[in-house]
């Protein structure tokens, strides 16, 4: 796996998003200007200053950026604010921008050859894959096994939804929603991010639809050595994925997606339950996420769109985990994607 075209980068909404939050320029006059008009969804007139912002950023400090968590909280913003359930929000707008890709251009190629990015376009790093419970809501221990039974019922949830969605509006602007995602959402498979120095999973830092979460247990999980993992590194392998084991999801996706992509029309998403016929988990690169998600990815003359995943997160479609340790808590003692501190060791 390899970094795509800086330009590809910037094709995707969430890469846009994290070109536009490493431009920091300090005293530029102009900047205030343009940020002001970014949140305002209007950057009428102001594309030279966004490209003097960008040439007053310390790109070369970029560029030279080491360690693994050196980026991640330029990245913590874009996957933050990923939204697929309604029109992009003011800043996604303006970046979609021909003239504001263009200036950002310098940005993502100094992303692409940083050597604190490196490991964003590699595969499933098979011995350092953490599953995150958060501790006071939401997840709970890992289930490493059932994950026939989970994608059945999965699989029945979705067609219960499609069909029930029948009476729903044709019209992609009538004010409905409903599913949005493109995960095994709402099952007990387990997904897992990988560990990184100084931080216990990725997923703590990176996560989608954050719900202020301020404390966590990592357990460290491992594959079974001959585990066969589907790589997305872009939106060809997750189309080809799509293509090959199709599910429906038009009547539920129609609203939501229509909203965040702009395009009425048939949409799929991954039939999971066929997937684990061959593959035993779905693992999306950070990279991969970056110029993939939200985007509406053509296949077989329909779309699909990865909606739900977290950047370096796989799902486990198959029982082809163990634990590989004790689990360890962590806590946040800030809001900042860092955050994190280590606890005490279960």
């Amino acid at each position: 796996m390899s970094w795509p075209d800086s330009a590809e980068l910037l094709a995707g909404p969430r890469g846009r998003r994290l070109c536009w939050s490493l431009v920091a320029p300090d005293g530029h006059p102009g900047w205030d200007r343009v940020r002001d008009g970014a949140s305002a969804g209007d950057l009428t007139g102001l594309t030279g200053e966004v490209a003097a912002c960008v040439a007053r950023t310390d790109l070369g400090a970029i560029a030279a950026s080491t360690g693994e968590l050196a980026l991640l909280p330029a990245l913590a913003e874009p996957v933050a604010t990923a939204m697929y359930w309604q029109e992009p929000d003011d800043e996604d707008r303006v970046l979609a921008a021909g003239p504001v890709r263009e200036a950002l251009l310098p940005v993502a190629e100094v992303v692409a050859a940083a050597p604190a990015a490196r490991w964003w376009a590699t595969p499933l790093a098979a011995g350092r894959q953490q599953y995150v419970e958060w501790l006071g809501g939401f997840a709970a221990a890992p289930v490493l096994t059932g994950a026939a039974a989970e994608l059945a019922k999965w699989r029945a949830g979705e067609l219960d939804d499609e069909r029930s969605a029948g009476d729903r509006p044709d019209d992609p602007e009538a004010p409905w929603s409903g599913h949005w995602w493109s995960i095994p959402a709402h099952s007990r498979l387990p997904s897992t991010t990988r560990s990184v120095p100084g931080l216990g999973a990725v997923r703590l830092a990176l996560a989608e639809d954050p719900l202020g979460w301020t404390q966590a247990r990592c357990w460290p999980v491992e594959p079974r050595p001959d585990a066969r993992i589907y790589e997305v590194s872009g939106p060809r392998e997750w189309a080809e994925l799509v293509g090959r084991y199709p599910l429906d999801a038009t009547k539920s996706r129609r609203h939501d997606w229509w909203r965040a992509t702009g395009r009425d029309g048939r949409w799929l998403i991954p039939d999971f339950a066929a997937v684990a016929a061959d593959y035993d988990a779905v693992h999306v690169s950070v990279v991969g996420y970056l110029v993939t998600a939200g985007r509406a990815v053509p296949v077989d003359g329909a779309c699909t769109v990865l909606a739900g995943w977290d950047p370096d997160q796989a799902y486990w479609l198959t029982d082809a985990l163990t634990l590989a340790g004790p689990a360890a808590d962590w806590v946040r003692l800030d809001q900042e994607p860092l955050g994190w501190f280590q606890e005490r060791t279960k």
